[in-house]
């Protein structure tokens, strides 16, 4: 007589039924949800209301170093880029699951809740929804903060030299500077050549004035900064 085939999923059922009833098995998987939809319903609540605190109870030991940030590093860097470091709750656009699973992840592996979230991105990510390279960030304390999770798109390589008048106050001058001199070069065919130098020298004073009003009325009129003044301020665009 020859042997029929093993149906292993048939003897996986009988193996279950020896150990649990049907009923049992549900009660269980459902209160195993119910934990883990729980869990998630209460990361999605820190990260909305992000209390703002300054430590976390990690586990030093279960950190990854390259996750590990400094304020002036993380300061630094949305200068260069105009980015911003605000705190979750004025964050507009939906996290990934990702994000939320790692949260899960590190609050399992520490034994805490973690709380203090913060996202760096680009200040229209405060406002509309755009998924360009948001980080999530917890504080771990004395100002040093754990990189989560990043998700999204990268920034445009052209970044950093695209915002890069708009760094400090002394960068807008030199740019108002710059522009106002080529405008100058630009328009000075028609300068008298016995006073060249003294028209330059007032036609360079009358652009670099337009330019600054120029300047001024944009910032004004569009509640614009410099990225130094803006990094961490929740008010300015």
């Amino acid at each position: 007589m020859l042997l029929s085939p093993t149906n292993i999923k048939e003897k996986l059922k009988k193996e279950q039924k020896k150990a649990f009833t049907t009923t049992e098995i549900l009660d269980q998987v459902k209160s195993i949800l119910n934990d883990y939809s729980s869990q998630e319903a209460s990361i999605k609540n820190n990260l909305k209301e992000s209390e703002s605190i300054n430590a976390n109870a990690f586990n030093f030991e279960l950190l990854e170093t390259e996750n590990i940030f400094h304020i002036n590093a993380i300061k630094n860097t949305c200068i260069d880029y105009r980015l911003r470091f605000l705190d979750t709750k004025y964050f507009k656009s939906d996290y990934p699951q990702d994000a939320i699973n790692k949260i899960k992840a590190l609050e399992k592996a520490h034994n805490t809740t973690i709380k203090g979230f913060k996202i760096m991105a680009p200040s229209k990510l405060f406002k509309l929804e755009n998924p360009d390279d948001p980080l999530l960030f917890a504080p771990i304390g004395n100002d040093y903060y754990y990189l989560i999770h990043k998700w999204g798109n990268d920034l445009n390589p052209l970044r950093k030299l695209r915002v890069l008048p708009f760094k400090t106050y002394e960068n807008l001058l030199v740019f108002a500077l710059i522009v106002s001199f080529t405008l100058t070069f630009l328009f000075n065919s028609n300068l008298p050549k016995e006073q060249f130098n003294s028209y330059f020298f007032l036609l360079f004073l009358f652009m670099f004035k337009s330019v600054i009003g120029v300047v001024i009325f944009y910032a004004i009129s569009q509640g614009k900064n410099v990225n130094s003044a803006i990094w961490n301020n929740k008010y300015n665009k």
